[in-house]
């Protein structure tokens, strides 16, 4: 299970790769006054490019897994 509280600068890699993006982390979170995450960037390892996602996504295990491997 992902805890939002410990997203910022968790580690992550990308089953299905594109543009040679395959590991990942967690760049910056937004939390509102109810320490809900409304803002997630995710950060590419080999090109820092960021792209927004919804942290959500992260639970499905065909498109993500926990850590670098």
């Amino acid at each position: 299970m992902i805890s939002p509280k410990k997203l910022l600068n968790s580690k992550w890699t990308k089953l299905q790769v594109n543009n040679k993006e395959r590991h990942f982390f967690i760049a910056k979170v937004t939390y509102d006054e109810n320490a809900k995450v409304i803002e997630c960037l995710i950060q590419a390892v080999i090109n820092n490019n960021q792209y927004e996602i919804d942290w959500r996504q992260l639970k499905d295990s065909a498109r993500w897994r926990s850590g670098w491997h």
